[in-house]
């Protein structure tokens, strides 16, 4: 057997920036994964033109040149701009909350005219100290702008009522008083144009990989313990549940091809915040690359809890499941030949940029 350095468990966006990296450094490396492809969530698979976005819309967006130019070396970026539509009942309208919403809602022109309504509403609510995520997302956006755009949409996304979320899961909901619908603040952000896999790939042609490979079974039968191993999985299932289990969230997709039209819904992403509807959005894969092919590919995302032999999508970072992951961080330190990195393995949700500043700086820090 070929001796390596480093085990890396993942081949998703952490795994495969340290797996370059650490090839620079001259350290040999084996990429395992579960699944049968490389890229983790990121995955997307060219279907006869259109890059499909096969766990979920994936735009890459940051404030932070060091990151932009890193990714800009294994991919050409375009001009894709985010702009979710929000459909309730038969009322579409624009996010984020902008002054393109509050013109649809109310009639109205002008900022004033909407900071009006929205602090008369505010006030009248009267809610001084927030004791859950419902009357959080009240007393930053109002009753209009929560009921039909916010409280739907959240409760399908985690499963519960937003009575029955803690307060901290929102710390903000911006609301802008401009006409502009582009979703992220961030001074750079775009799609990569053949998708996120090319990336991966370019990241990981220095290692090893191995594909529909169970670390837990590999393990059994290679000897590791010569090797440093970072692991990106679910850090509850490295230490076998050992404290209990830390929930998460998972998505369900739903994948159609439309022969008979070329455009579907006329924007990549349409968000559905009624809880009637059962998913919460559609995603039109070929807006991404603003695709000309003569049909279309959509997904709808219904958010599910998630259950052992599903894919984990985010942590439910609620008060009881980060007092448990603070106790398994506390086994993860005493690992001293194991990195834990990446959602799962750090059990915090991570923007890709942030994803990749992590790995950088954990191979500047281990390597």
């Amino acid at each position: 057997m070929e001796q390596y350095d480093i085990l890396i468990v993942g081949s998703g966006l952490f795994g495969a920036v340290f797996a370059h990296e650490a090839a620079k450094a001259e350290k040999k490396c084996l990429v395992i994964d579960k699944r049968n492809h490389v890229g983790g969530n990121i995955y997307t698979e060219d279907v006869d033109g259109i890059r499909v976005h096969k766990y979920g819309a994936h735009i890459f967006h940051t404030s932070d040149k060091k990151i932009w130019d890193y990714v800009n070396q294994f991919a050409e970026f375009n001009h894709y701009i985010n702009s979710p539509i929000a459909v309730y009942k038969d009322e579409l309208y624009n996010m984020p909350f902008n002054m393109n919403t509050f013109s649809k809602m109310w009639g109205i022109r002008t900022p004033k005219e909407a900071r009006t309504i929205i602090d008369r509403q505010i006030r009248e609510l009267g809610i001084v100290q927030p004791k859950n995520l419902e009357e959080q997302a009240l007393s930053l956006v109002g009753t209009d702008v929560y009921e039909k755009l916010v409280k739907g949409y959240t409760q399908k996304q985690w499963g519960r009522e937003c009575r029955e979320l803690p307060a901290f899961i929102i710390k903000r909901l911006p609301l802008r008083f401009t006409y502009d619908n582009n979703y992220f603040n961030d001074r750079y952000q775009g799609i990569p144009i053949g998708g996120y896999t090319p990336i991966i790939e370019k990241l990981l042609k220095d290692a090893d990989v191995l594909l529909e490979t169970d670390f837990f079974e590999y393990r059994k039968n290679h000897d590791v313990s010569n090797m440093k191993i970072v692991y990106t999985g679910m850090i509850d299932e490295y230490f076998d549940y050992c404290l209990g289990r830390l929930q998460y969230r998972t998505v369900s997709f739903e994948e159609e091809r439309l022969s008979d039209t070329d455009n579907y819904q006329g924007n990549a992403v349409v968000n559905y915040t009624e809880q009637e509807v059962p998913y919460t959005r559609i995603i039109e894969h070929k807006h991404f690359e603003f695709g000309d092919q003569d049909f279309t590919i959509i997904s709808k995302e219904y958010p599910v809890e998630w259950e052992s032999g599903m894919e984990p999508y985010y942590p439910i970072n609620n008060s009881e499941n980060n007092k448990l992951y603070e106790k398994y961080a506390e086994l993860a330190q005493k690992e001293k030949n194991v990195i834990f990195g990446g959602r799962l393995g750090k059990y915090q949700y991570y923007d890709m940029d942030k994803v990749i500043e992590a790995a950088l700086e954990c191979v500047k820090a281990k390597l």
